[in-house]
């Protein structure tokens, strides 16, 4: 998996491209997003546009980083899900913590209106 990153109004925007599964993208996902939340970036949105798969490895890893984020009052919120990432991630109940949008404006302007809105993490990721 490829990751590009940009800034837009104080909101990290990782472009993932590609498939986001275990023997492609799994560790540099977790490594970049570890180095955002070491280097204190508070609003992280994952956009899903290019992702062409996603596999069990790749939920794992959304899960494990947004738990990670949370704990350090981090908000990550995802965008452009394609309708089978979004299959996925609404199966196995993670849109039911995480907020997804389908426009970047709108991701963008909800960090500023929520800016800690999901400091309770469900007891499902702890």
């Amino acid at each position: 998996m490829v990751i590009s990153e940009r800034e837009i109004r104080g909101v990290v925007i990782l472009d993932l491209f590609d498939r986001f599964v275990l023997e492609d993208g799994v560790n540099g996902f977790v490594e970049r997003m570890n180095n955002l939340i070491r280097r204190g970036r508070k609003r992280i949105l994952l956009n899903f546009e290019h992702i062409t798969y996603l596999d069990s490895a790749g939920v794992g890893a959304i899960a494990w980083k947004f738990v990670t984020a949370k704990q350090q009052n981090c908000d990550v919120k995802l965008l452009n899900l394609r309708p089978k990432s979004f299959t996925v991630l609404e199966t196995t109940k993670l849109l039911t913590v995480i907020r997804a949008f389908e426009s970047e404006e709108e991701a963008i302007e909800s960090f500023a209106i929520d800016p800690g809105e999901d400091d309770d993490v469900d007891p499902i990721f702890t």
